[in-house]
């Protein structure tokens, strides 16, 4: 007998119409609906508190950061008073990570890792509406680094031998933790650099930052036939490595890349202290390459208010997560550092400056791309 299921995304605190809402697209829930649609179950997606008169028999909510299981707990306890006698189920990041945590919401279960079963279908990406889709080449990491939480999530690290045929857009996000590490790579690159979507080429990004240390010239060179934008290099280590670092960047540089749309990934509110960060920083503009920085939160913070107008009053460890090497003063330097010295390189401007800046964007307005 077919069953109702509803699909919900919690109300996360991000834009839908945001670049960075391809981060954030619940690839999980829409797994799940393929999953449940092959066994003949009717699917409901919804974003929030929106279920538009549907009556579930189960209902399944994801997770993603610790720090914003608030909104996980939020969702829960609406769906449990709607629908008094429905299971709720919650998986996804937090939920692996948490587990005792997450069962406090009073979800009636917590589900730990991938969906065996649901793995193995496309998307349904009827219900999501977006211009792109996301694959994986491989689950889990080759890396054991002590910031990131795949191995938990995905403890074991496995791969294919293609891609070609889940390819369905123009548009393609590899959310692969370790996308070089699939020993099948050149190949897959290969088979991207010659699909065709409705008469036009597949261009590709890469969520994660590129191991540098798997990169070769002839990688680069597939990456760039392969039609792959703006790759990011992991500079997750100190100072010292900057000529490691500036080798991988020049295979990029040989295979056809722009300096200026190359972003080299940088954990910042970690080990390394604001001193190394900002000699890291100012390398990055020596080379005239764009950072893609991210604030580390531990894998076990649930929650994050920090608040990027709280120049003149700052935060504390109460508000949000800072690390015993870095203040709030100095996290919010770095930030504004990166954030300008960005604009300074796509532009192409010698200095920043506001008045800059908002000249970068008419242009940008008026031509559809920067100069």
């Amino acid at each position: 007998m077919a069953k109702n299921v509803l699909l919900v995304e919690p109300d996360f605190p991000i834009k839908r119409k945001s670049k960075n809402y391809c981060q954030s697209l619940p690839l999980g829930l829409l797994k799940l609906a393929s999953y449940h649609r092959s066994l003949g179950n009717n699917v409901r997606l919804v974003h929030g508190y929106a279920d538009n008169g549907f009556q579930p028999d189960e209902i399944l909510i994801t997770s993603l950061f610790t720090y914003w299981s608030k909104f996980v707990w939020d969702a829960v306890a609406y769906y449990k008073q709607k629908f008094i006698n429905v299971p709720v189920v919650v998986g996804g990041i937090y939920a692996t990570l948490m587990p005792e945590h997450c069962k406090q919401s009073g979800c009636d279960e917590v589900y730990l890792g991938l969906h065996k079963e649901a793995e193995c279908f496309l998307p349904a990406y009827d219900l999501a509406n977006t211009e792109f889709q996301i694959v994986h080449t491989s689950r889990g990491c080759v890396r054991n680094c002590a910031f990131c939480g795949v191995w938990k999530i995905e403890p074991q690290f496995t791969y294919k031998e293609s891609v070609k045929e889940e390819i369905c857009k123009n548009h393609v996000i590899f959310y692969d933790n370790n996308l070089l590490a699939n020993p099948n790579i050149e190949k897959i690159l290969e088979e991207l650099s010659s699909i065709l979507i409705g008469g036009k080429c597949v261009v590709c990004e890469s969520q994660c930052g590129i191991d540098g240390l798997l990169l070769t010239s002839d990688l680069a060179k597939l990456l760039r036939d392969a039609h792959f934008l703006y790759p990011r290099i992991a500079w997750d280590h100190g100072y010292k490595n900057h000529e490691q670092v500036k080798s991988q960047i020049s295979m990029l540089v040989e295979a056809g890349y722009y300096y200026k749309d190359i972003y080299v990934f940088m954990l910042y509110n970690h080990e390394l202290g604001y001193d190394e960060l900002d000699r890291k920083r100012q390398k990055c503009l020596e080379w005239g390459v764009q950072i893609a920085d991210c604030r580390y939160r531990p894998l076990n913070q649930t929650f994050d208010n920090y608040n990027p107008q709280a120049w003149r009053n700052g935060q504390t460890n109460q508000d949000y997560y800072i690390h015993q090497n870095w203040t709030d003063a100095q996290l919010r330097e770095f930030r504004k550092q990166v954030r300008e010295q960005n604009i300074m390189i796509r532009h192409g401007f010698d200095e920043y400056s506001r008045e800059k800046e908002l000249s970068g964007r008419e242009k940008k307005t008026s031509t559809g791309r920067t100069f």
